[in-house]
């Protein structure tokens, strides 16, 4: 354990900026979803991508409390981008 205060250790600083540029890469592929919309060539890649190469089909079922369910991808991507909770899974 590291004295408050005192700086992150080299594999500290690594984790911690690891952690905030997926937060920001997030951020960024949610700018595009909601500015092109789920059709968006570079947004349907970044789905199939989150999916091993396809974005599901119909209903989405989610690890969210009170939101269990979505009518489709695109409505629990939306849903994740305006909640700015980037990391849930379906």
């Amino acid at each position: 354990a590291q004295q408050q205060g005192t700086p992150l250790s080299d594999h500290e600083y690594h984790q911690f900026f690891m952690s905030l540029r997926a937060a920001q890469r997030a951020r960024a592929a949610c700018l595009i979803r909601m500015l092109y919309g789920c059709q968006n060539p570079l947004v349907r890649r970044l789905d199939e991508y989150e999916n091993h190469g396809v974005i599901p089909a119909g209903p989405i079922c989610s690890e969210t409390p009170g939101f269990p369910s979505f009518t489709d991808f695109c409505a629990f991507s939306l849903y994740r981008c305006t909640r700015k909770m980037y990391f849930i899974k379906v």
